[in-house]
C-alpha cells in the first residue's frame, strides 16, 4: 500500500518550464513503476510518461517526447516529470499513479493514484 501526493504546478507562459514532483509513503516505492498521467477540462485522463522500478526504462506518448523527462529516485521515494517548451495544450491536472509494469501501465490500471496538481499554460 503506498499514498501519492503531487506537488510543483502552477501558471507557466509558453515555452516555459515546470518540474513536478510525486512523494510516496511507505516502503514499497521501489516495488513500483511510476506514471504521469493528465486530464484536461473535457477531455479524457491520458498517458504522459512512466518509468520502470529501477529507473532504468522510461515511456513517453508522442505528445511529449523530446520535451518531457520522466526520473526517480528509490531514496527519496519519490518520481519527477521535467516538463520544458511547455504549450498550452499540455494544460491539464496531472496525476501520478503506481502500478506493476511501466511498459503496460498505460493500459492496465494503476493500483495507486495521487490526488492530482493543476498545470496551466498560457499564451
Amino acid at each position: 500500500q503506498v499514498q501519492l501526493v503531487e506537488s510543483g504546478g502552477g501558471l507557466v507562459q509558453a515555452g516555459g518550464s515546470l518540474r513536478l514532483s510525486c512523494a510516496a509513503s511507505g516502503r514499497t516505492f521501489s516495488n513500483y513503476a511510476m506514471g504521469w498521467f493528465r486530464q484536461a477540462p473535457g477531455k479524457e485522463r491520458e498517458f504522459v510518461a512512466a518509468i520502470s522500478r529501477s529507473g532504468g526504462s522510461t515511456y513517453y506518448a508522442d505528445s511529449v517526447k523530446g520535451r518531457f523527462t520522466i526520473s526517480r529516485d528509490n531514496a527519496k521515494n519519490t518520481v519527477y516529470l521535467q516538463m520544458n517548451s511547455l504549450e498550452p495544450e499540455d494544460t491539464a491536472v496531472y496525476y501520478c499513479a503506481a502500478g506493476r509494469l511501466a511498459q503496460t501501465i498505460r493500459i492496465i490500471p494503476p493500483d495507486y493514484w495521487g490526488q492530482g496538481t493543476q498545470v496551466t499554460v498560457s499564451s
